[in-house]
């Protein structure tokens, strides 16, 4: 198995995905794979997402496969019984955390505020989602409340109104050890089939982690 965190941190960068329509999974995985985007978070959040991820396991190697909105036991145990890379979750649910860790699933529960940094780490996780990482006041907020934690070495990796505008200032920061981000391939953009959209979406961001 590979490891997760090293790779999140070598790409820096994971597109947030949610597929409505199987017909868009091919298209969609070759538009990201093409520019080197390599490592997806699926939501589970639409009637076809467990299909999508099957199939993307199928026929992109290449992808490393995170699930997201994690937010029941079951859900677990799909990650689990098709063997995807990772999974995240928006909040920070004690049950699933440990039905994850317990089934050697790599899992990145989601923080917003020292209380849940505390849960996450008496639960044993190192690596934390923060979201929704703009709204509670992008790497600032972060900051201050890693602040009392910084020498337990947590990493993080911020989703939520990060964009091509201030994506750098996460980037630039020691605790962060990749962003997602759903405005590489927003839900209307897959839907619409605008590929070559998302492709440059896609470029430009790697243009940009290129220069870091």
């Amino acid at each position: 198995m590979k490891n997760i965190a090293k790779e999140i941190n070598k790409s820096k960068v994971i597109a947030v995905l949610q597929i409505d329509l199987l017909e868009n999974v091919m298209p969609l995985c070759e538009a990201l794979l093409k520019q080197g985007i390599n490592i997806i978070e699926l939501a589970l959040r639409t009637n076809v997402s467990q299909k999508a991820t099957e199939l993307i396991l199928k026929n992109f190697p290449d992808i490393l496969v995170g699930l997201g909105t994690v937010v029941h036991e079951d859900q677990v145990r799909f990650a689990v019984d098709t063997g995807v890379n990772f999974a995240v979750s928006p909040g920070c649910n004690t049950k699933i955390i440990d039905l994850a860790l317990k089934n050697k699933l790599p899992f990145f529960p989601g923080i917003s505020s020292p209380t849940d940094i505390e849960i996450s780490i008496d639960h044993g996780c190192q690596i934390l989602k923060f979201f929704p990482a703009e709204n509670f006041g992008g790497i600032n907020y972060l900051n201050s409340i890693n602040a009392p934690y910084n020498h337990l070495n947590i990493k993080y990796i911020p989703l939520g109104g990060i964009n091509l505008s201030n994506v750098k200032n996460y980037l630039e920061s020691d605790i962060v050890l990749g962003v997602g981000g759903s405005w590489i391939a927003p839900r209307n953009l897959i839907n619409e089939k605008k590929w070559d959209i998302i492709s440059s979406n896609a470029k430009k961001i790697i243009d940009l982690i290129s220069l870091q």
